[in-house]
């Protein structure tokens, strides 16, 4: 396990990362040319070693929290870069996300991020709408929806 000062000498590393002092100790790195209303990628970096990467718009299998962050405590220099990468990646991309979900009936419906909503559309119609993509996709999948 890395200790604080080697992940914050990594976290550091990013320029484009802007360091914010908090309560505690703890330490976030903000990404403002984030494309989306989220912009902490590392939240609450504490010197005891743990702390959070924003994941939710990543794909990949990582256990996330309820706020799509997924805990770092444990990760060796190469998973940390990674998840870091990912997580500028999926903050900057330009296009606006949108996702096809489809069930066994083949009734099809698309999440698309709206204003830092995630919105579910039926066609036309908005179905539903949820503060995470991690909410919006419980739904679907609850309601029998893959992604395509």
């Amino acid at each position: 396990m890395l200790t604080f000062e080697e992940k914050l000498a990594i976290i550091e590393s990013y320029p484009m990362l802007k360091r914010k002092n908090v309560s505690l100790g703890r330490v976030n790195f903000q990404y403002e040319e984030a494309v989306i209303n989220k912009q902490n990628v590392v939240y609450h970096l504490h010197p005891n070693g743990n702390g959070y990467v924003f994941a939710e718009l990543i794909d990949e299998d990582y256990n996330l929290d309820n706020n799509g962050m997924v805990n770092i405590r444990d990760f060796d220099e190469k998973a940390l870069r990674k998840v870091i990468n990912q997580s500028i990646d999926s903050l900057s991309e330009q296009e606006p996300f949108e996702e096809t979900w489809i069930n066994p009936e083949n009734q099809t419906l698309k999440i698309i991020n709206d204003f830092d909503s995630w919105n579910i559309y039926a066609g036309d119609l908005l179905d539903a709408t949820y503060a995470t993509y991690n909410g919006a996709t419980n739904y679907l999948e609850q309601e029998g929806f893959r992604r395509r």
